[in-house]
């Protein structure tokens, strides 16, 4: 969810992607303050005579934990009342298992004794440390932000675009997704949603519809349970993955070599499509900037009816959402942002929007998060419309902002909570449908829609 002032949305929607490029759509970061122990208090948030100003000098890479460190405390939704030893802890436990993942662990390295302050117990950790090994680094401040357990709190470090242009498969999308890791709820089997024309994959004839059974011999589930294990058969291909794939169609099982390539990045945008008489289909990917008045441009007809399609809609801000929600209703609250402590902030449809004056069908999967949970609880909990297919990804925990730490990596950390319209939480849960109508890899194999002919079967 990219919030207000215009922050990130967290929601990584390509875990199958094996490498940069390969991805579907996420809202760009705009960095909102630079944090680090020599940052100028003004281009963020103040260190002032902070006692880790300066260990970049005899640290190196290591401060850039420290820094992380401050930021999760100062910034955080919880940081004020966070139990700082527990971040210590995960980052020390992700340093130490990158180690021993690579057979370096070292007879010396222990945890030290924490106090709770949190400035001797970061002098005892950094000196434990010292100047560290790189690669284990990363995994620390990585092993950090995952243990606060936070669908919208990420660590990166931007890189520039690879020469020539960016490479990977060209499988963007698949039934088990969700966010940078599978679905737990996914049933099998797992299905390819969506295959980039012209890449590696269309070149091959993977389709949509087709289910992958198993990659470098790792199978997509296990009994009736997903097997998050598949990721890092795509994560560590080192540019080539074996795919066993069954073609719904025909039953026929065969297994392709996928070696990486260039890909053209298509960049998001709306579509629609008259489905009957007085009844509009539109589909939108992503509540990037600009994307409701696209939406309500496809609509200066009024008609009768729109089936709005948001499966696969990984979010984006929640300023378009609120303008596309005010072609719809007027004088709505569309959900809450909840710090720790004091009143909640309630988000209000916009109602400068003309109204439509339009029946309204969403439609909506496990690949609908963030902004787009924000959209569909509104839509449900103030009556302006019926969900149609399957219940959404619960993956809105809050808006995320971005902070430049001292190594030129970025946290993105949500300072908020969400709440729906009827102060329900919706992270974790998802929003339900009241129509149940998945899509099946047959269905995608032949081109069918449950999900539209439902929509098609209420109006």
């Amino acid at each position: 969810m990219q919030p207000a002032s215009g922050h990130a949305d967290s929601h990584d929607q390509s875990p199958l992607r094996g490498r940069p490029g390969d991805g579907l759509l996420h809202a760009g970061t705009r960095v909102r303050a630079r944090i680090g122990p020599d940052a100028p208090a003004e281009a963020g948030v103040p260190i002032g005579h902070h006692p880790r100003r300066g260990l970049h000098r005899h640290l190196g890479a290591t401060a850039a934990i420290g820094t992380a460190d401050i930021c999760v405390l100062d910034n955080y939704y919880s940081g004020p009342v966070m139990d700082s030893k527990a971040l210590l802890k995960s980052a020390f436990a992700a340093y130490t298992q990158n180690l021993m993942r690579r057979g370096a662990d070292r007879a010396d390295l222990r945890l030290p004794a924490l106090t709770g302050n949190r400035d001797t117990d970061w002098a005892a950790f950094a000196k434990v440390l010292g100047a560290g090994d790189p690669a284990a680094l990363r995994a620390a401040i990585t092993g950090m932000v995952t243990g606060l357990h936070d669908n919208h709190a990420r660590w990166f470090k931007p890189t520039p675009p690879p020469e020539g242009g960016p490479t990977g498969t060209g499988i963007v999308g698949a039934s088990a997704q969700q966010g940078s890791q599978l679905d737990p709820a996914a049933r099998p089997p797992m299905f390819i949603t969506r295959v980039l024309p012209g890449s590696p994959a269309a070149k091959a004839d993977i389709r949509a519809g087709d289910i992958v059974v198993k990659a470098n011999g790792v199978p997509a589930f296990i009994g009736d349970t997903v097997n998050q294990g598949i990721l890092d058969a795509f994560a560590f291909a080192s540019g080539t993955v074996r795919l066993t794939l069954k073609r719904p169609t025909t039953g026929r099982t065969r297994i392709v070599e996928l070696r990486e390539g260039l890909i053209t990045r298509q960049p998001p945008a709306v579509t629609s499509r008259k489905l009957a008489d007085g009844v509009v289909y539109v589909q939108l990917p992503g509540f990037y900037e600009g994307a409701a008045d696209q939406v309500i441009a496809k609509l200066q007809d009024n008609p009768k009816a729109v089936v709005l399609d948001l499966r696969g809609n990984g979010g984006g801000s929640p300023r378009e959402v609120t303008r596309l929600l005010g072609a719809f209703a007027h004088g709505k609250v569309t959900s809450y942002f909840c710090p720790l402590k004091g009143e909640c902030v309630p988000n209000r449809t916009d109602d400068s929007v003309p109204l439509l004056g339009s029946r309204l069908v969403v439609l909506t999967d496990r690949g609908c998060a963030s902004a787009c949970e924000d959209f569909s609880a509104a839509v449900k909990d103030n009556g302006l419309g019926t969900l149609v297919g399957t219940r959404t990804a619960g993956a809105v925990s809050g808006p995320s902002e971005g902070y430049l730490l001292d190594d030129g990596s970025v946290l993105l950390l949500p300072r908020v909570r969400h709440l729906g319209p009827a102060r329900e939480i919706i992270d974790t849960i998802g929003v339900p449908v009241d129509h149940y109508a998945p899509m099946t890899a047959l269905d995608l194999a032949t081109g069918r829609d449950p999900g539209v002919a439902k929509a098609l079967a209420l109006l």
